[in-house]
C-alpha cells in the first residue's frame, strides 16, 4: 500500500512516470527495512530489458521518424483522400485511413500522432472543420498504430511471455480494421449532424496516381509481416528490415532526407528510445516488488473468487487496465500486469494472443484519456486548442473503441482467426 500511495503522489506532482515507479519502488524498501532488496534495483532493472525481441522497439521508431521526414506521410495523406475524402466527413475519413496505412509502418501511436498529425490537423482546420474535431479524430486514430502490425507493444508483450510475436501481429489485424471501422461510423456522425463539408470525388487516374506514388511506402508492412510468416527474418530483424528500407525510400526514392536530417533522426531516436526503456526497466523492478510480496498470487485468487468463467475474468483485467490506462503509459502498465495477469490467463485458459491483443487494445484507450493521455498532448499543441476542449471532443470515440474491446473480448476467433489460418492452430 505504501508503494502505490507514494507512486501516486509523485505521478500527481508531475513527477516522470519512470522515476515514479523506481522511487516509490525503493520507497517502499526503505518503509520495509529489507534495504538488502535495494541491492536488485540495477540488476532488475537491466533484466526487464536484457531481451533480444526488445531490441526491434528503437529500430521501429527510427522507422517511423524516418518515414515521418522521408515524405512518406504527405503521401499517404493524398492516397486516403484519393479514395475516401469524398464521404460525409471527407478528411475525417482520410484522417482515420491514414492513420490505418501508417500504422503498418511505425508501430507506435504517439509517432502517428506527431507525424501524420500535423498534415491532418493542418488541412482540416483549412478545410473549415473545428480544430477540436480536427485534433480528436487525430489523436483517436492514432490509437490504431499500436493494433495494425508492426506494434512496439506486442514486441513487447512477446519478450516478456513468450507469445509468438508473429501471431500477436496477425491477431491485431482484424481488430485494427474494427477500430478503423468504428471511428470512421463515429466521424460520419458527427460529420453529417455538424455539416462539415467533403472533398470532391477523386478520378479514377488520380487514385491511380497518388497510389502509384505511395506504392513504395505501403509496401513496408508486406515486407515485414512477409519476411516474418517466410521466417526469412525475426521480428526483431524485422525491425532493421523496416528501418533500412525506409532509409533508402527517403533518400533515394522520395528524395526528401538529407544528410542535414541524419542528425536529428538519431537523436530523436536516441531521446524517445532510452525514454522508453526506461519506463520498462523502471517497471520491471515495481513489477518485481509486487510478485516477491506475493501480489500476483493474491490478485488472482481474488479474481477467481468472484468468477471462473473466462470471459468475465478477461472483461474485469480490461477493466483494470482501463482505470490504469487513465493514469500510467501503456508500456509500463504491460510491464506491470503481465506478471501479474499471465497465471491466470493461463490456469483459466485464455488463448495468450487474444488475452495479448485485447489488453493491448484496451491500454490504447489510455492513450486518449486524461490525465497522461499520450496522444492527446501533442494534438492539443499542433491544433492550438486546450487539452480539456480535445477531451470533451473525444467522447464519441471512447465509445467506439471501447464497444471493439467488448467485441473482441467475447468473440475470440477475431483476433485467433488470421494467425491460426496463416500460422495454424497454435
Amino acid at each position: 500500500m505504501v508503494m502505490f500511495i507514494v507512486f501516486l503522489l509523485l505521478i500527481g506532482v508531475g513527477v516522470p512516470i519512470g522515476f515514479g515507479l523506481s522511487l516509490s519502488a525503493i520507497s517502499y524498501i526503505l518503509y520495509s527495512g529489507n534495504t538488502m532488496l535495494l541491492t536488485m534495483f540495477a540488476q532488475r532493472m537491466f533484466a526487464g530489458i536484457s531481451s533480444f525481441p526488445l531490441l526491434a522497439i528503437p529500430f521501429f521508431i527510427l522507422t517511423g521518424l524516418l518515414m515521418n521526414t522521408g515524405g512518406v506521410t504527405t503521401r499517404i495523406f493524398k492516397f486516403a483522400s484519393n479514395l475516401v475524402g469524398h464521404i460525409t466527413g471527407g478528411l475525417g475519413h482520410v484522417n482515420v485511413l491514414a492513420s490505418m496505412i501508417f500504422s503498418g509502418m511505425s508501430g507506435s501511436a504517439v509517432a502517428d500522432a506527431a507525424g501524420l498529425g500535423a498534415i491532418e490537423i493542418k488541412a482540416m482546420t483549412d478545410a473549415g472543420y473545428d480544430k477540436e474535431f480536427a485534433a480528436a479524430v487525430t489523436a483517436a486514430s492514432a490509437t490504431v498504430g499500436p493494433i495494425i502490425p508492426p506494434s512496439i507493444p506486442f514486441v513487447l508483450f512477446g519478450g516478456l511471455t513468450g507469445v509468438s510475436v508473429g501471431r500477436l501481429f496477425l491477431g491485431g489485424f482484424i481488430p485494427g480494421l474494427l477500430m478503423g471501422l468504428g471511428l470512421m461510423i463515429t466521424v460520419y456522425i458527427i460529420s453529417h449532424r455538424r455539416k462539415y463539408p467533403k472533398s470532391p470525388r477523386a478520378s479514377f487516374i488520380e487514385v491511380i496516381k497518388s497510389g502509384l506514388d505511395a506504392l513504395p511506402a505501403l509496401l513496408v508492412p508486406v515486407i515485414i509481416i512477409g519476411g516474418i510468416l517466410s521466417g526469412f527474418f525475426t521480428p526483431t530483424e524485422a525491425s532493421v528490415v523496416a528501418a533500412l528500407y525506409a532509409f533508402l525510400l527517403g533518400v533515394f526514392v522520395y528524395k526528401e532526407i538529407h544528410a542535414r536530417d541524419i542528425g536529428s533522426i538519431l537523436r530523436e531516436t536516441v531521446i524517445h528510445t532510452v525514454r522508453v526503456m526506461f519506463i520498462i526497466g523502471a517497471a520491471a523492478f515495481f513489477g518485481w516488488i509486487l510478485t516477491y510480496q506475493g501480489v500476483p498470487k493474491a490478485i488472482t485468487q481474488a479474481l477467481l473468487s468472484l468468477t471462473e468463467n473466462k470471459y468475465l475474468l478477461l472483461l474485469l483485467i480490461n477493466l483494470i487496465a482501463l482505470v490504469l490506462g487513465c493514469f500510467l503509459e501503456s508500456l509500463a502498465i504491460l510491464v506491470l500486469v503481465i506478471p501479474v495477469f499471465m497465471p491466470l490467463v493461463y490456469q483459466v485458459g485464455i488463448d495468450p494472443v487474444h488475452f495479448g491483443v485485447t489488453l493491448t487494445l484496451t491500454l490504447m484507450v489510455g492513450l486518449i484519456t486524461p490525465p497522461v493521455g499520450m496522444c492527446l498532448y501533442p494534438v492539443s499543441s499542433m491544433a492550438k486548442v486546450p487539452l480539456h476542449r480535445v477531451v470533451k471532443e473525444c467522447t464519441g470515440y471512447y465509445i467506439a473503441l471501447i464497444l471493439v474491446v467488448l467485441l473482441i473480448t467475447f468473440v475470440p476467433w477475431l483476433v485467433t482467426f488470421v494467425p491460426n489460418l496463416i500460422m495454424g492452430q497454435a
